[in-house]
């Protein structure tokens, strides 16, 4: 269907003119010869070993014609490969030419490629003539007796011009066969073309790009493409016979093709530098003093322009980015030393040939505040002429995304290559026939238009008709506003390490804002002991960080001497004053010494913006990063260093010898783990800032309660906070010495101040509420048309649910949705990402206007809300349901009080600004979790709804648990003063029975993976006061609309299954997991730990060591709890609202429900005897369940 007029996105149902052909760019360059044949073609400039030379258009085209009548003459045929062992320079355009003037299809061997692969090019290719360039040979040396002996016996070459050369007067040479020049016997003909007839599918090129296993794939180029866009792009970009050209694309890459077909079409000069001159300091010095007006480069290539900023490069108007990311920062150095260039950001690959999109941003001399209004990131801009780049839904392919929405880009043209040369199916799936439009309506069109034709049309012999395809990029970006496109990472970028999802180029988007760093990339590796970690390589900006340096050299002579940074290296000496030079050869360990205090500032900057599983274990600065011969980052060369060298680089900490005995052995423990030494492992250093994880920290804490019999560190010790030498060794010794008999213990700062318990933060928090809280005008919210509820926590699996519960009732409702994201339309695409995983998506929540995200945060003021939302919010919410907070049983309440207290204090506010508002918040029976209430039900008393909560002012556990105390308290207070306030106290929230739809983080779901990991379960007789997600959210509705003012709901469960009852569902579905005592169990859970073999899966249960190996059956007793209010308002809602069918409790087939859908998830395996319930999941709620959840992971 076709777009509205007003629809800024583009139409992928317009023509795009498939059979609009150019011509071939042979035929183009050949008329441009006859017509200007004096004119200047090519600029080889002078070097320090060779003058400059200067070869007219008849020259090129003359030689040119040579080749190709040479090439045809000895049996090449059209479309068969010819291979050119290259050099950049004249030569390589005589060569290019001359192949496509024979009809064949030119590729490039790149003498910088080692052997091996440029025998894997030739066995791709499957060239029938060899083409090698003189200068090729004298420079980088003849091909390989191995490359030799391949073609020699696996190629069926026809013919070899052994040593092309165009000499100085523009006669050109082939080197001698049989002591005669293979050229000579066409010499005669180079006032002709061959005449080959070639058409719009007739294959020019032979491109390669990036292969599974090591092996590239060859892309099969287009006549089409290589001259169809010039025209347009001569008028949009103001391109001319008048311009100079640079030469500057890696000689294998296909943006070489960009460099000599432009100006060649344009009838305009190539100027090619020597390869001196390419270089860090040279580049610039070079285009300013060839008076270069357009250039091709990667940003790669562009660093190198940049080395120097001196001399400007006033003469150059464009520079044309391809190829990788291009930065804000690299335009705005750029615009400094060329402020006449405007800069075309191109979006394309080799698949797409010339068809790609463009961002242009203007010179710096025509709009000097451009760039200030731009990202960090350059987008991908809007296609060129008959060129579109469509944003589709991942899981609804048929549909075209909204503005804002994430998808994933396809770009549809005519001029797309045609297909990966000898790979069938990967081509079908990159090249896919657009499903928007019915394909045969252009052939119809097409077959028309040449019945109509007045002259003939050769070219259609060799034109397969209109094929309305589309590229398949695998990047994923998003319609702005303007309709440009803009890229936001890369679908496979997403890594997975230690059950984290992770993107690497969050990760380097947030290095590159960092002042000193002028170059980064993040990669995977594997350490020594074959754990997976991420490892960043930067480059300095050398100017600025010896300034920096300078600034910080008080402080670098107080703290250098103690600090031991992020890769365990030496601080800079107090003296350090060498200037380190870009061409110095320096190792990996000496880079580490020397940066290492840059490598600190980086990590804590990364400490803020990223979650501390997404900020790299290693930092390695380098000098400059390897470029492959196409110009990109070349990331197969970027060093890892190895053990020794990273132990070289790890001195003896400073304040080794003040460690307490304690101390030297923990360290040890450390070292096991960390990579450093234990002698590098200063006292004050955090656990994490020397590359530590809470992987490596579940894996310590059982060496060290074995190691310190009777001590048991729980995990939150190495887990929360950022835990020291000092810290832990600290907290040994309290636990073998509580009374401080032990001499050789040194006390700690802070020993004599007792820690501040959360219910003396209380008051303080009570302080900040306000002295009155105007009343609402009745007792309950009105259920009208056009109430509006401001939702926290809608993208948490609980939120979800009652975000649908709350839409899907009658009559309407309007809800904000609270979710944290950069921008509106990333929060909705979270939304509806997370919704759609769990199966309760509805496309008209958005439609029909009864959904919209407000962007905030919890741990800021006004819930991190704009001005202008939070006014919104104010004059239109009836009702707020505080469902948010931050989770995590290990934190220490200061952790959590940001998320979980704060936001409380900041709803309350909410709900007294403007009109009055009711608030329902969503609280834990973690709030319970003390000796007085567990003592109330083993009394066989249940804890009553209105309880005040002061059995649990002392006592309880968890930081989460506290958090929801304080939270509860400041409610009631807020109650007190006015507050129309609700609480729903809920326990374990399990997923949906119907569906089968579970949270993977929940830790029962993790008990019942973990069970079947060890293959056992432990003998726990305790109740489980779990309910279905459906019914929490049912029973949170039914609360915030009809609770009496002040009340508290329990969610209790109905039935109550034992442990016992809930794991052997494993055993009545089919797995085998007999039961056993709990110590038995617990000791298999701690071996498991312990094998650390790198094939082994990680233990489900590993973030909750702590639990299930300390006192699980204590752990695990739960309160009973009277649900008087809980019942009462859900035979209200029901009233209201009709049937409630949300089961109360969970029994023994929900537990099968929900193992059928972890196996379908791919959470778990099949049980080895299979009687689970049938569940399938779609491929796009498969794929939603891929992005939502942390430490998810398949089996």
């Amino acid at each position: 269907m076709a777009l509205s007029a007003d629809d800024v996105r583009p139409d992928p149902t317009s023509d795009l003119h498939w059979s609009d052909y150019k011509g071939a760019i042979y035929e183009i360059f050949a008329k441009n010869a006859q017509a200007h044949p004096d004119r200047t073609c090519i600029v080889e400039t002078a070097s320090s070993t060779s003058k400059e030379r200067v070869f007219s258009y008849q020259v090129i085209n003359e030689a040119s014609n040579i080749l190709a009548h040479h090439l045809v003459s000895h049996g090449v045929q059209r479309g068969e490969v010819v291979m050119v062992y290259a050099h950049r320079g004249v030569d390589l355009v005589v060569a290019v030419m001359g192949v496509l003037k024979a009809g064949a299809t030119f590729s490039v061997i790149d003498p910088a490629y080692p052997a091996d692969r440029q025998i894997i090019y030739l066995d791709v290719a499957k060239p029938r003539a060899l083409v090698v360039i003189e200068k090729a040979t004298k420079e980088a040396g003849p091909l390989a007796g191995s490359v030799r002996d391949y073609i020699k016996t696996e190629l069926q070459i026809r013919t070899e011009v052994p040593a092309l050369k165009l000499e100085d007067d523009g006669t050109v040479h082939g080197g001698s066969m049989s002591g005669v020049d293979v050229l000579t016997s066409s010499e005669g003909h180079k006032a002709d073309l061959p005449g080959v007839q070639v058409g719009p599918d007739s294959t020019p090129t032979l491109s390669f790009t990036s292969g599974s296993e090591g092996r590239p794939k060859g892309v099969k180029g287009r006549h089409f493409s290589l001259a169809y866009y010039f025209p347009w792009m001569a008028q949009r970009f103001n391109l001319s016979e008048m311009d100079r050209f640079s030469m500057l694309s890696g000689i294998a890459h296909d943006p070489i093709q960009r460099d000599i077909f432009t100006p060649l079409f344009l009838g305009a000069s190539l100027i090619v530098p020597p390869a001196e001159d390419i270089t860090f300091d040279r580049l610039a010095k070079w285009a300013s003093d060839n008076r270069i007006t357009v250039t091709h480069l990667t940003p790669a290539m562009g660093q190198i322009l940049l080395g120097s900023q001196e001399p400007k490069v006033t003469s150059l108007q464009s520079a044309f980015f391809v190829g990788d990311v291009l930065l804000k920062r690299d335009c705005r150095r750029l615009q400094q030393l060329a402020p006449n260039v405007r800069i075309k950001n191109m979006y394309g690959t080799t698949e797409t040939q010339r068809a790609v999109s463009y961002y242009e941003i203007p010179s710096l001399n025509e709009d000097p505040g451009y760039l200030d209004k731009m990202g960090d990131v350059i987008p991908a801009g809007t296609g060129m002429v008959n060129v579109q780049l469509l944003v589709v839904d991942r899981e609804k392919k048929e549909r075209q995304c909204e503005i804002g929405e994430i998808g994933e880009i396809y770009v549809r043209a005519g001029g797309l290559a045609e297909h990966y040369l000898g790979d069938e199916d990967k081509s079908k799936q990159k090249f896919v026939m657009n499903w928007f439009v019915d394909p045969q309506k252009w052939v119809d069109e097409d077959k028309a238009r040449a019945e109509a034709a007045s002259q003939p049309e050769p070219w259609r012999e060799f034109y397969f008709g209109p094929r309305d395809r589309m590229y398949r990029s695998g990047d994923l970006g998003r319609y702005m506003p303007d309709g440009n496109v803009e890229c936001v990472g890369r679908a496979d970028d997403q890594v997975k390490i230690r059950g984290f999802r992770i993107e690497l180029g969050e990760i380097d988007t947030h290095l590159s804002q960092h002042p000193l760093i002028r170059e980064n990339v993040t990669l995977v590796k594997r350490d020594q002991n074959e754990e997976q970690i991420l490892v960043s390589y930067y480059v300095p900006e050398m100017q600025r960080w010896r300034e920096w340096y300078a600034d910080h050299e008080e402080r670098l002579s107080q703290k250098a001497p103690q600090t031991n940074g992020t890769n365990g290296t030496l601080g800079v000496p107090t003296g350090f004053r060498r200037r380190v030079s870009a061409k110095e050869e320096m190792g990996v360990e000496q880079r580490m010494r020397i940066f290492e205090l840059l490598t600190i500032d980086v990590r804590d900057r990364l400490k803020k913006k990223l979650p501390v599983y997404a900020v790299p274990t290693l930092f390695i600065p380098m000098l400059r990063l390897p470029l492959t011969p196409n110009g990109k980052v070349d990331r197969r060369a970027l060093p890892f260093p190895g053990a020794a060298e990273l132990l070289g680089a790890m001195p003896k900490a400073e304040d080794v010898e003040s460690r307490t005995e304690t101390e030297k052995e923990l360290a040890n423990i450390w070292a096991q783990h960390l990579p450093t030494t234990a002698d590098a492992v200063s006292r004050d250093t955090s656990f994490y800032d020397m590359g530590g994880n809470s992987i490596m920290s579940v894996q310590i804490v059982p060496k060290i309660n074995k190691r310190w019999q009777g001590v048991n560190v729980p995990m939150s010790i190495m887990a929360a906070g950022q835990p020291t030498l000092k810290s832990v060794g600290r907290y040994i010794d309290r636990s073998l010495d509580p009374v401080g008999l032990r001499l050789d213990v040194q006390a700690g700062e802070d020993e004599e101040q007792q820690a501040e318990l959360y219910s003396n933060d209380l008051p303080k928090q009570i302080e900040k509420l306000p002295t009155s809280i105007p009343a609402l005008s009745s007792e309950y919210p009105q259920i009208k048309t056009g109430m509006s509820i401001l939702l926290t926590g809608a993208t948490g699996f609980l939120g979800a649910y009652i975000l649908h519960d709350a839409l899907m009732r009658s009559p309407p409702i309007h809800v904000y949705a609270h979710v944290r994201a950069s921008s509106p339309s990333q929060g909705l695409d979270r939304l509806r990402t997370t919704c759609t995983a769990y199966g309760i998506w509805q496309d008209w929540w958005v439609t029909e206007g009864v959904l919209e995200v407000v962007l905030g945060d919890l741990e800021k003021q006004k819930l991190g809300m704009s001005d202008s939302d939070y006014q919104k919010v104010a004059d239109n919410a009836d009702l707020i349901i505080h469902n948010g907070a931050r989770v995590h049983w290990l934190m220490p309440y200061e952790n959590l009080k940001a998320a979980n207290v704060q936001s409380t204090v900041e709803c309350i506010q909410l709900a007294a600004t403007k009109k009055p508002k009711r608030l329902a918040f969503i609280s834990s029976t973690s709030a319970l979790d003390t000796d007085y209430y567990l003592q109330q039900s083993e009394y066989g008393n249940k804890v009553l709804e209105f309880d005040n909560l002061e059995g649990a002012r002392q006592g309880l556990g968890t930081g989460y648990g506290q958090s929801k105390w304080v939270s509860e308290k400041l409610i009631g207070e807020a109650a007190k003063r006015g507050l129309s306030a609700v609480i729903i106290r809920s326990g374990y929230v399990l997923g949906d029975p119907k569906t089968g739809v579970s949270n993977t983080d929940d830790f029962l779901i993790r008990m019942l993976k973990g069970c079947v990991q060890i293959g056992t379960r432990p003998d726990v007789e305790n109740t489980i006061n779990m309910v279905p997600v459906t019914r929490v959210a049912r029973l949170t509705n039914a609360m915030a609309f009809h609770g009496n003012k002040g009340s508290v709901a329990h969610v209790e469960g109905h039935p109550r299954l034992t442990f016992n009852e809930f794991l052997g569902a494993l055993e009545a579905y089919g797995y085998s997991t007999p039961v056993e005592p709990y110590s038995e169990w617990k000791q298999k859970v701690v071996q498991y730990v312990e094998d650390t073999r790198s094939d082994k899966e990680e233990l489900a249960l590993l973030g909750l060591y702590h639990m299930v190996t300390g006192d699980l059956p204590e752990a695990t007793k739960a309160v009973n709890l009277d649900d008087r209010n809980a019942r009462k308002a859900l035979e209200a809602d029901q009233k209201a609202c009709g049937t409630d069918e949300t089961p109360a409790g969970v029994t023994t087939e929900a537990v099968g429900a929900y193992l059928a859908f972890l196996v379908a998830r791919g959470f778990m395996a099949v049980p080895e005897e299979n009687k689970l319930p049938n569940i399938e999941l779609s491929r796009e709620q498969t794929a939603a369940l891929n992005k939502v959840g942390g430490r998810g992971g398949s089996s």
